[in-house]
């Protein structure tokens, strides 16, 4: 149940019929891993603490530097140098007490990050490169654990759902295949900090609606974002059959 305290904290999400309290009940008694805390990671760390998810588990194996504190909005100078899983620990346990907070600040390896997703109810992928979000995305698929995926650097972001517990939904390597380890990052690109504090935001977003359960989850559909035009636009995704991850031969 929840206790007085609970619900004044939570009464503006309560008062939406969406959520009510049978969906507040539903995110207190979810379990997320949100792999990375960078830029994309910190509103959604934020956002769902503030939102009442019952039990966050914290993955990044950095420490906190100058350069993130433009963009990465949940640390701040005095954690220059500190664990960014210690710094976000912090700031979140600040924000909302009533929550449980899990750490992992070694870098996940293919047993530990199968043993993480197993241990959740939604994993939320805000890392920065292509290895940890298909090590990501195939751990999902192996556990059945939908998975929000975002991404932005420069002036571009994207964002989808994965939901390997549909039978019509995509996984990432239906959409991006193999990729490219060539892709740039964002200390080598840039990226500008609004950007990543959208995508972050809509990445806390689809999880509270899958959380919750309400809405129209984006599963299917990958949405682009231009921050250069404001422009939004949305493409739609299917599963491909032959992949090598999620395919009909790999199920």
């Amino acid at each position: 149940m929840l206790n007085d305290q609970e619900l004044l904290r939570y009464s503006r999400q309560i008062l939406l019929q969406h959520v009510d309290i049978d969906g507040q009940l539903r995110l207190k008694e979810s379990r997320v891993l949100i792999v990375g805390l960078g830029g994309l990671g910190s509103p959604v760390a934020l956002y769902l603490a503030a939102a009442g998810v019952g039990e966050l588990h914290l993955a990044d194996f950095d420490t906190v530097d100058l350069t993130n504190l433009q963009r990465q909005i949940i640390h701040d100078t005095d954690s220059v140098g500190v664990s960014k899983v210690d710094s976000a620990i912090r700031r979140l346990s600040a924000i909302n007490p009533e929550i449980q907070l899990v750490a992992h600040r070694a870098a996940l390896d293919e047993d530990s990050l199968a043993a993480a997703v197993a241990a959740v109810d939604l994993v939320l992928d805000c890392s920065d490169n292509f290895s940890t979000r298909e090590a990501v995305n195939a751990a999902c698929v192996a556990a059945r654990k939908p998975l929000v995926s975002g991404a932005a650097i420069r002036l571009e972001g994207q964002l989808s759902v994965f939901d390997p517990r549909r039978a019509e939904s995509p996984c990432y390597h239906c959409l991006y295949g193999h990729g490219s380890e060539a892709e740039l990052t964002c200390s080598e690109a840039g990226v500008i900090g609004p950007l990543v504090g959208l995508v972050g935001s809509l990445q806390a977003l689809e999880a509270l609606k899958l959380l919750a359960g309400f809405g129209e989850p984006l599963v299917g559909r990958l949405l682009l974002i231009d921050a250069l035009g404001t422009r939004f636009r949305e493409l739609r995704v299917k599963r491909d059959p032959g992949c090598s991850v999620c395919g009909t031969a790999h199920a």
